[in-house]
């Protein structure tokens, strides 16, 4: 970000926050939206700024998340991941306590950590053999798992209140439709000597991206 150097992250310029991003230090957070057509956002703080303010602001992440748990009604429904290279912890103002993140292959979507909506199960299950094969084209094996569109069944669907329509419009990995879809796709991998991040920006059919190495 222009206005803070030593993070990497995306930016919603309406808004001016953030979904995704990562210090040179090694922090790092993420953030979903907690689906609920009936939830109105009128009156709330935006999400984005939850990212950022974890990222700039503090090196604790328990602390962080357990002063945010002290104002959930502050804000829309998420679900807010954040850490650094020794811990990892996740936090949804719309489900049960903080949790710390234990090793091994999760996935958070629209609802809660893990929650087993078939883009989770997707996504988790493609992470676990891609990690698992050559690390040569990693990265390009990961966007392209990432930029999966194939929808799922029917019968699969979650049930959010939404009408079947949008729920199969939702439900691949990567969401694509006239108005409406996926805006970029990140890989971040660090660990305790270098930062990996790469975001690639889709804009109708081009795509455009921003890859950083860091040395810590």
């Amino acid at each position: 970000m222009e206005d803070a150097p030593e993070l990497l992250a995306g930016r919603d310029l309406e808004k001016m926050g953030t979904w995704m991003g990562v210090t040179t230090s090694g922090k790092f957070a993420a953030l979903t939206n907690y689906r609920d057509p009936s939830e109105t956002t009128a009156g709330k703080r935006t999400r984005g700024e939850l990212v950022a303010d974890f990222l700039k602001e503090t090196d604790n992440p328990q602390a962080y998340l357990d002063e945010l748990a002290n104002r959930h009604h502050e804000y829309p429904g998420y679900n807010l991941l954040a850490g650094n290279l020794e811990e990892l912890y996740y936090y949804s103002n719309r489900g049960g306590p903080l949790q710390k993140i234990e090793s091994g292959i999760h996935g958070v979507s629209n609802h809660l950590l893990n929650t087993d909506w078939p883009k989770v199960e997707r996504g988790k299950a493609g992470l676990a053999t891609i990690i698992s094969g050559e690390q040569s084209d990693m990265v390009e094996r990961l966007f392209a798992h990432l930029e999966n569109a194939g929808p799922a069944p029917d019968q699969l669907l979650p049930s959010t209140g939404v009408s079947l329509e949008w729920e199969r419009l939702l439900s691949p990995m990567f969401i694509k439709s006239e108005g409406y879809g996926t805006r970029s796709s990140t890989i971040i991998m660090m660990n305790e000597k270098e930062i990996y991040f790469n975001e690639r920006i889709h804009v109708k059919d081009q795509q455009k991206n921003q890859e950083f190495f860091i040395t810590m």
